[in-house]
């Protein structure tokens, strides 16, 4: 089996995350991970921790030297988007698209084919530890997280970590925390007088690098449909807005649409309803996205705050946002209270996430490695920062060196998420050289 049909069984396996539906993944792609596995002749078990799953296992003795990780869970699609069945790998020239087919199925396969070709090697100077988890995409707490702390305690931590959940061929050596902000308004109605009403659409566009992953926006490049709308209601004097709709996936992906009815206020026209509440926080976008959260480490995306969720709740409007940052909880809360105490009555603020980061020195063994193993298979070697979080920040923060790894792809996030094909098949090789390196003392 090669690494593309092995990514085409992974892809045809929904295990989509999206806490707003009540999905998450089921057992399946991790028992199918953990049976392939056990047809190589490696034994792994199958962890349950508040109904996501993780696969884990070991090969050979001594001192962990070394962890693989990657996940297997994706963010949800909406298929009316696509132009490829999402959950069928479709391979068009070097592109294979599907839902994972970059993030992360690609590596979940290069992983698990590079832990069979160690092992019919043979002769491995230490240990490696690998996990595939099933909850990266909302947070990692119970898949990375329950792992770093449990080998933590054990006094089991490996020396390197090989977290292959990157892109572009890259080193990514250094990642922000990631924060996710809810903020709640309570409805409140007032009639108005209207005298002409109208729909506006506002559409996503990142004309540069095409991705829906919110880590990856760019002020400035990039335009986020729910930042647009909040300054076309901003700069409108007498604009009243009367109802919000849009393509809400999840609070990491950035929506591809927002549609507001809006109308303009004046005498002797029609008696309308204008909720206060939802009218205030989607005015309140533009203040929020541009909160001054100080930072702790130099970042060269500096600091992301993108509004990718709204829904209703009961009586109550819930807005969240995504927030990159190399700062702390309590830096981001303090910040965003300020904000909303500036420009929404009655507003509630809850923030989670800020587990850690990823921050590894360029200098540091692993990243030597890498870069070593990809001059000779013919990649330049770059030593970079990504955009978005990673488990790596589970597991950077207690002292292993980590970095992330991932093939060329696009689309993350988004519609017609596509892996780039040769670099694929580059990275099983990439991921055995470089163990094979680091168990050499």
């Amino acid at each position: 089996m090669d690494v593309v049909e092995l990514l085409s069984k992974l892809v045809s396996i929904r295990s989509v995350n999206d806490q707003l539906r009540g999905e998450k993944p089921s057992r399946e792609i991790a028992d199918f991970i953990a049976s392939t596995l056990r047809g190589w002749g490696i034994e792994s078990r199958i962890i349950e921790v508040e109904g996501y799953y993780t696969v884990f296992g070991e090969i050979g003795e001594g001192e962990p030297l070394l962890m693989f990780m990657a996940h297997f869970d994706t963010v949800p699609v909406r298929e009316e988007e696509w132009s490829y069945p999402p959950f069928k790998l479709t391979v068009v020239g070097d592109r294979g698209y599907g839902r994972g087919a970059a993030d992360d199925k690609s590596n979940v396969a290069s992983v698990m084919l590079a832990l069979r070709e160690l092992v019919q090697r043979g002769g491995l100077r230490g240990r490696i530890l690998f996990a595939f988890t099933g909850d990266e995409e909302i947070g990692g707490r119970r898949g990375a997280g329950y792992l770093a702390e449990g080998l933590r305690r054990r006094n089991e931590l490996p020396r390197y970590m090989v977290n292959a959940d990157g892109f572009g061929l890259a080193v990514i050596a250094r990642r922000r925390a990631a924060f996710r902000a809810e903020v709640s308004v309570a409805r409140r109605v007032e009639r108005v007088s209207c005298v002409s009403r109208e729909r506006r659409v506002f559409t996503v566009d990142t004309p540069v690098a095409p991705t829906r992953h919110a880590a990856y926006f760019m002020p400035g490049v990039d335009r986020h449909p729910l930042i647009a709308a909040s300054h076309f209601l901003r700069v409108n004097e007498g604009l009243r807005l009367l109802s919000l709709s849009g393509s809400f996936v999840a609070p990491n992906v950035v929506p591809e649409k927002v549609e507001l009815e809006v109308c303009r206020e004046g005498e002797g026209g029609e008696e309308l309803e204008i909720d206060v509440g939802l009218e205030s926080l989607i005015k309140a976008v533009v203040p929020l996205v541009r909160a001054p959260i100080p930072t702790k480490l130099y970042s060269d995306y500096g600091v992301s705050i993108t509004p990718n969720r709204y829904y209703a709740n009961g009586d109550r409007h819930v807005l969240t946002l995504d927030i990159r940052a190399f700062s702390d909880r309590d830096a981001v809360e303090g910040v965003l209270r300020e904000v909303l105490n500036n420009n929404v009555e009655g507003a509630e603020l809850s923030v989670g996430g800020g587990t850690g980061w990823l921050y590894t020195p360029r200098d540091a063994r692993i990243v030597k490695v890498f870069t070593e193993v990809l001059e000779e298979v013919g990649e330049k070697p770059r030593v970079v920062e990504g955009g978005g979080a990673s488990d790596a920040r589970w597991f950077s923060p207690l002292g292993v060196e980590v970095v992330d790894f991932g093939p060329r792809g696009g689309n993350i996030h988004g519609a017609d998420e596509y892996v780039d094909i040769p670099s694929l098949r580059k990275l099983p090789r990439i991921y055995v050289e470089v163990a094979r390196r680091l168990l050499t003392p």
